[in-house]
């Protein structure tokens, strides 16, 4: 049996359920529940629910409140780079005084982008981010060339890493003081892509919930690093900031890559934008949680690297491996062993964040017809893109299991921030060629301006110092553009040559 629903009516799609592969839906549904799904005409209000009128639709709720869209911006910010290897920042800043400065600079900016998303999102209130502003502003082709990015190597290669990482830390009490295996890591990780996927396919309300406590959970992880360290400062051990600011190290040529590797550990808090039909009040609590997350975040960041340098050296830092572990075992004894789960505690809360807003961005283009049909349904009950958040769990598990993933690390970056500056940019394209688009949120423009500016400029930085990995990353997007003709444009052509290739 098919039912058709309408799935929202800002793009005037239809929506197909099949009985058996997704809705599960019998033919007695139409006498189930006083004939609630099939042959009652029922629709789906704000929140997710069915209600009885002529038009049948099923869209995804908004449920996404102010608390839980802080949890998922600072869910999917802090993740595990803040407790294992900071020491980058440090490196390439030259000194403990100048890298406090480059992680305050690199959260004012992050703030900047965020605030230019913030004012996207209220204008333009469809999910799936990165890919909906490009759309919106460049047309279809260079969105497509941003998902087909994203779908191929991006993402897949972005969950299976932070996965790893949950998997390391998570049986690192287990193996102690041996190193532990890296078959046992990937089997870990293989049932943590699982369990956050059945999680996001089976319920939005329990996958905030989850998201909002592994956020207190980071926070918590963050104040045993910080209230010690603070308390280390107080008592006066601050002979590692004597001659915090000396600049014989520093070099101009080094701080692009400081503040390279600082905007990488602030990188997340766009993914509200993934969501935002489902966010309440997208007018008020967009731009909220966005500061109120922003403000957090760079101050757990900023606070965390003090306390760093209260116990450990500027030496003792650059040579550690896994800076909080080192910072556990010199002050907190015992409890040390606490540190390795509450790491993978942050994994996991980056891989439930991030994998919440991405399938949202798949079943954005597929309501576009960008991608196949059957990742814009939503599950009748459940209210979850179940098809667009599954379609991410074959294409991790490969990247996982087959090859070396961390290569792809290196170009993700620079595609990342490649599109990233491309949807500012369209920001300030549309304000002039859309001046009167309501803009219920709206920055000053020297905002979006500066940092697209820098987002721009750290790519052409990755051309110069890494040109085979960013070629790599070229390649994989420009393969974008003869898909997008094979898939999408060709699509369009005559009905006769469409039925007569048919019939071929």
């Amino acid at each position: 049996m098919n039912v058709h629903y309408k799935a929202n009516e800002d793009y005037q799609l239809h929506t197909l359920f099949f009985s058996v592969s997704i809705c599960h839906l019998h033919e007695s549904a139409s006498t189930q529940n006083g004939g609630k799904v099939a042959a009652s005409g029922h629709k789906v209000s704000q929140n997710g629910t069915l209600q009885d009128g002529d038009d049948r639709k099923v869209g995804l709720g908004k449920k996404v409140t102010l608390l839980r869209g802080i949890s998922i911006i600072i869910g999917t910010i802090i993740g595990a780079g803040i407790f294992i290897s900071p020491k980058g920042i440090l490196k390439h800043s030259g000194s403990v005084g100048m890298s406090l400065i480059v992680w305050i600079a690199c959260g004012v900016l992050s703030l900047f982008g965020a605030l230019s998303y913030a004012e996207l999102g209220t204008c333009i209130k469809k999910s799936g981010g990165h890919y909906t502003y490009i759309l919106e502003a460049f047309g279809p082709q260079m969105a497509f060339v941003r998902l087909w990015a994203d779908l191929i190597a991006i993402r897949p290669a972005a969950l299976a890493v932070i996965s790893l990482a949950f998997g390391q830390y998570i049986l690192e009490p287990l193996f102690m003081p041996c190193s532990v295996p890296p078959m046992a890591v990937k089997l870990a990780t293989a049932i943590s892509i699982t369990s956050v996927m059945y999680l996001n396919s089976m319920s939005v309300t329990w996958t905030a919930r989850i998201q909002i406590f592994l956020t207190f959970s980071k926070l918590l992880a963050i104040a045993i690093i910080i209230v010690p360290g603070m308390y280390q400062l107080f008592k006066g051990e601050t002979k590692n900031f004597e001659n915090a600011f000396d600049l014989s190290k520093v070099q101009l040529s080094g701080m692009p890559l400081a503040f390279y590797s600082g905007m990488y550990a602030y990188a997340g808090w766009f993914y509200l934008n993934f969501v935002i039909e489902e966010v309440d009040n997208p007018e008020r609590n967009v731009p909220l949680a966005i500061c109120i997350s922003m403000a957090i975040v760079t101050c757990c960041y900023v606070l965390t690297n003090v306390a760093y340098y209260t116990v450990m050296s500027a030496e003792e830092l650059l040579a550690s491996e896994a800076v909080a572990v080192t910072f556990a075992e010199k002050l907190l004894g015992n409890f040390s062993i606490a540190v390795p789960v509450f790491v993978a505690l942050s994994c996991y809360g980056s891989m439930n964040g991030g994998t919440f807003a991405l399938s949202r961005t798949f079943y954005v283009a597929s309501r576009e017809g960008h991608l196949p049909e059957v990742l814009s349904m939503i599950h009748v009950h459940k209210h979850t893109p179940m098809a667009a958040v599954l379609i991410l769990y074959p294409m991790t598990m490969l990247q996982l299991f087959v090859g070396d993933i961390y290569s792809l690390l290196n170009f993700m970056s620079f595609l990342r921030w490649l599109f990233i500056g491309v949807v500012v940019l369209g920001l300030i394209y549309l304000r002039y060629t859309k001046p009167d688009l309501p803009r219920p949120f709206k920055v000053p423009l020297f905002i979006p301006v500066v940092f697209c500016l820098t987002c721009f400029f750290m790519v052409f930085l990755s051309l110069y110092s890494d040109p085979v990995n960013t070629g790599i990353g070229f390649a994989i997007s420009l393969t974008g553009i003869p898909a997008y003709y094979i898939f999408i444009h060709f699509n369009h052509r005559p009905k006769w040559l469409q039925r007569g290739l048919g019939k071929l």
